[in-house]
């Protein structure tokens, strides 16, 4: 896990604005499916939304534990939906350049 500066937390929030949530905690909560659908996504798009429809009370501790699974970084929780960010592990791959 990379650390973000608050510069880079703007930016990645940014990008974030038009995206829709692609992971849904639902009642049966964070699953194994839900936890391999968050990595999955991730390697795919470096950054996405999770909504919390379910467990909003405990969404701090499950966002952390999602983003400890998937070695992920919380840019912010925002209502019931949190923004997650992992780079590309290459360089030529990511779509996603913070300087």
């Amino acid at each position: 896990m990379i650390e973000i500066n608050s510069k880079q937390r703007k930016i990645l929030e940014k990008l974030a604005h038009d995206l829709q949530p692609v992971v849904i905690v639902g009642g049966a909560g964070v699953t194994d499916g839900v936890l391999e659908m968050t990595k999955n996504s991730l390697t795919a798009h470096e950054l996405l939304k999770v909504k919390f429809n379910e467990y909003k009370d405990e969404k701090i501790e499950l966002t952390n534990q999602i983003c400890d699974y998937c070695d992920a970084n919380l840019v912010r929780i925002i209502g019931n939906v949190a923004i997650l960010y992992k780079p590309a592990e290459k360089e030529d791959d990511r779509k996603i350049i913070l300087e």
